[in-house]
């Protein structure tokens, strides 16, 4: 088994604890990456890694995220072009979210996981175009699955 590979998603970066915790937009052409990637950016409380590519590296127990050298900084908006961010790189990855059309999310998920590279992953599943969209990464990413009830 490799320690790295490039997967097809965008990857934002958020502050937990004090950490930047990475998490990887994964989808369909058109299912909104880079677009909920952007609001999130928007907010001020995400930070790019990286759109479209993104290659992820095992270090010890942690799953790292970094942008290929070619689109480092590079984020694609529809309807403006590729557009120049500031970006981060291996930054741990906390979350993986699958972005799906609004009648595949469970209103009442079961915790998930997906083990990428050997190490477990926690996994939802959201429609990145509904409003809340970036509200739910928020909350996702900085509360303890004890605070959510399923």
């Amino acid at each position: 088994m490799s320690d790295s590979q490039l997967v097809h998603c965008t990857a934002i970066a958020f502050e937990k604890g004090g950490w930047l915790t990475a998490v990887l937009l994964r989808g369909e052409p058109g299912a909104g990456k880079s677009d909920l990637a952007l609001r999130a950016i928007d907010t001020g409380r995400a930070e790019l890694v990286s759109d479209d590519q993104t290659h992820l590296a095992k270090r010890g127990s942690d799953l790292l995220a970094s942008p290929p050298p070619t689109i480092a900084g590079k984020l694609e908006v529809r309807g403006l072009g590729i557009v120049s961010f500031s970006y981060c790189s291996d930054v741990p990855v906390g979350l993986i979210v699958d972005l799906v059309p609004r009648d595949k999310v469970d209103r009442l998920p079961a915790p998930n996981t997906e083990e990428l590279l050997g190490i477990e992953i926690p996994c939802i599943k959201l429609h990145s175009f509904d409003h809340s969209a970036v509200a739910k990464l928020l909350l996702a990413i900085s509360r303890p699955d004890s605070d959510i009830v399923r």
